[in-house]
């Protein structure tokens, strides 16, 4: 099967098509490049050069280039092998790197210098991680290294672009530290200027701030969402059976987090049977709910999830919440990533210390614990609505992560991304200039990660606009927010929304140039959201009030939800959790299980953005779910 990576990229990866005869002989070609300092950081000085740096080569996984054909296998809702997942021992077999690809790294590291004793393969051999000085690592990388510091005080190690030789560069797939600054998901106080609480920047929950009076009847959904509202939406009138052996997951990263007594201040006005009762934790890196709360900045995000995915899915179903990191360092995608599956983990107790918190923390207060490393069983239904700029990542790098997502599609897990907060445009509504910099006055087209990879489902936001009822079509979002969507610059578009979105542009032809709305101006590219659900006007108990909520945020967990009761029914029939749902979505015996929204764009980078239409669009996808009409359809498979 064609490889998900673009053949045109604004980060140059510099793959060899094969390696010459005499390895000693090689030249050394470009391996990474990064075209722009990610917002907020700038270069400080230069390292000394007998500092010391852990070098970590992600090697090449074995059989990667198969993995959509795999997935297919078990997700395409035509594939006599439709549900069959695989396990965890099945994964690390397949995808282990090969023995010729760590030997050659080593002997390369060898001929260079590298004593053997420095070299520490991880324990699942797709790590290589080797212990040197700045000076040695800019020898073997041909880079440069410096210290970058970020506006919140945060300090990071980093290159503008590395070398590897020829035969080495099919064997490695990157190198940290190196260009990448997707640094820990960290927050700071309310007066800071980066937004709190995000891998990224900026795609937090926004409210209008505190209500008065609480308006819970169907006729007033225009007003403010509440959970019945959702109910009526999209048919949501069901009893779980199957609770017991039905999972749904819920991640946060610390320092967010839940406050129970707001909990059972929403469950008191909208829920039966929920007061006084948690999420059930699971810890990952020293993840831990405080006792209080402090601001929406702090306590938004777990709130407006939690209240509402618990709600959604009755006291019948238990929601498991990932608190990913202790307060002090936080979590990354990352470190949840390894909790879940151990052959992501970079190397025995860690990730990359510059880009990702290190466990034990020695730090006052910090996690004094081995880092989780494959300790955590996934969820069948994984709801995350933080998210980063696809920009602000190497392509290499977000591709290892896409692939993961993968993984883990193959072990039957739904993962679900909110789609961002920004129309066509990134966090915080940046836009990218033409040299790949982001800024407030940019023209290109930002697209979010992980909702960008074609192995998660995207969801966008839709809004019951005022004067209409929960009866009438919903609206593309435009109150507060606006529903994030458009194009990857990295990933090609995958073969199960071809149908969908090559229909979309040929009935909407776009008006704007191919390197405004996708930078590398290749036009086959992932397109985004994969559907939307109601994101607008939220009623939300934060901090002993309520107050009006909106994201895209909101409406990742209300699908995650719907999916898990679907998951339910399924499993009482003694059918396999879904999994990755969108082969199944897009194909044609599913196009009449979502209502069609027809009506908003996206704005952003100075323009209108996108326009809905009828059938997907790259605003609110394929539309909202409709369980009832999903229900049946998926017990049929």
């Amino acid at each position: 099967m064609r490889s998900f990576l673009l053949p045109v990229l604004s980060f140059t990866l510099g793959l060899a098509a094969s390696a010459i005869a005499d390895p000693t002989l090689s030249p050394w070609r470009l391996h990474e490049q990064r075209s722009h300092i990610p917002a907020g950081w700038t270069r400080a000085r230069k390292l000394s050069p007998s500092a010391s740096v852990p070098l970590r080569f992600a090697l090449a996984q074995s059989n990667i280039e198969n993995i959509e054909a795999l997935l297919y296998e078990v997700s395409h809702p035509s594939s006599s092998g439709y549900g069959n997942h695989w396990s965890a021992s099945q994964i690390a077999a397949k995808f282990a790197p090969s023995t010729e690809s760590i030997e050659t790294v080593r002997s390369w590291l060898f001929e260079n210098g590298v004593e053997p004793h420095r070299m520490k393969l991880s324990p699942t051999k797709g790590w290589l991680e080797v212990a040197s000085t700045v000076e040695e690592a800019e020898n073997l990388l041909l880079a440069e290294y410096h210290v970058y510091d970020h506006e919140t005080g945060t300090k990071h190690i980093a290159c503008e672009s590395y070398h590897l030789p020829e035969h080495v560069i099919p064997h490695v797939d990157f190198v940290t530290p190196t260009i990448h600054f997707d640094t820990r998901v960290q927050k700071r106080d309310q007066h800071s200027r980066v937004p709190i609480g995000q891998p990224g920047q900026g795609s937090t929950p926004k409210t209008t701030g505190e209500i008065e009076g609480i308006l819970d009847q169907i006729e007033d959904c225009d007003k403010q969402i509440t959970p019945i509202c959702l109910r009526a939406l999209y048919g949501l009138w069901y009893q779980p059976v199957s609770g017991s052996i039905n999972s749904y997951g819920i991640v946060e990263y610390s320092p967010q987090a839940y406050v129970q007594s707001d909990l059972d201040m929403f469950a008191k006005n909208f829920s039966t049977g929920l007061e006084g009762v948690s999420p059930t934790l699971v810890s990952i890196d020293g993840g831990s709910i405080p006792t209080s709360g402090s601001s929406f900045d702090y306590n938004g995000e777990s709130n407006l999830d939690l209240e509402y995915g618990m709600t959604l899915v009755t006291g019948g179903q238990n929601v498991t919440l990932y608190q990913v990191g202790d307060s002090v360092q936080g979590g990354s995608f990352n470190t949840f990533l390894d909790a879940l599956d151990g052959t992501y983990c970079t190397y025995d107790g860690g990730d990359d210390p510059t880009q990702d918190p290190v466990y034990p923390d020695t730090a006052s207060g910090g996690y004094t614990g081995n880092e989780d490393c494959g300790t955590v069983k996934p969820a069948n239904v994984i709801s995350t609505s933080y998210g980063y700029n696809e920009a602000d990542l190497s392509a290499a790098y977000a591709i290892r992560q896409c692939n993961e997502y993968a993984k883990l599609g193959l072990m039957g897990v739904t993962f679900l991304y909110s789609s961002g907060d920004a129309g066509v445009g990134g966090n915080g509504g940046y836009c990218l200039n033409a040299d790949g910099t982001p800024s407030a006055d940019g023209t290109i087209f930002n697209p979010s990660f992980p909702a960008t990879c074609p192995y998660v489902t995207a969801v966008g936001a839709t809004q019951v606009s005022p004067g209409q009822s929960v009866w009438d079509p919903e609206n593309a979002c435009d109150q507060v927010i606006y529903s994030g969507g458009g194009f990857s610059n990295y990933f090609s578009m995958p073969d199960y929304q071809r149908g969908a979105v090559e229909g979309y542009l040929a009935l909407n032809p776009i008006s704007y140039s191919k390197d405004i709305y996708n930078s590398t101006g290749f036009s086959q590219s992932r397109a985004f959201p994969d559907l939307s659900a109601n994101g607008a006007n939220y009623v939300v108990a934060v901090d002993g009030t309520f107050s009006l909520v909106y994201g895209t945020s909101a409406a990742s967990p209300v699908v995650g939800a719907i999916l898990t009761m679907v998951n339910d029914a399924r499993l009482a029939r003694g059918k396999p959790p879904l999994g990755f749902i969108n082969p199944t979505i897009y194909s044609t015996d599913f196009a009449h299980c979502f209502k069609d929204i027809t009506n908003g764009t996206n704005p952003g980078c100075g323009t209108l953005g996108f326009n809905t239409t009828e059938g997907w669009d790259p605003v609110t996808g394929l539309g909202t779910p409709y369980f009832p009409s999903l229900l049946a359809k998926w017990l049929a498979l």
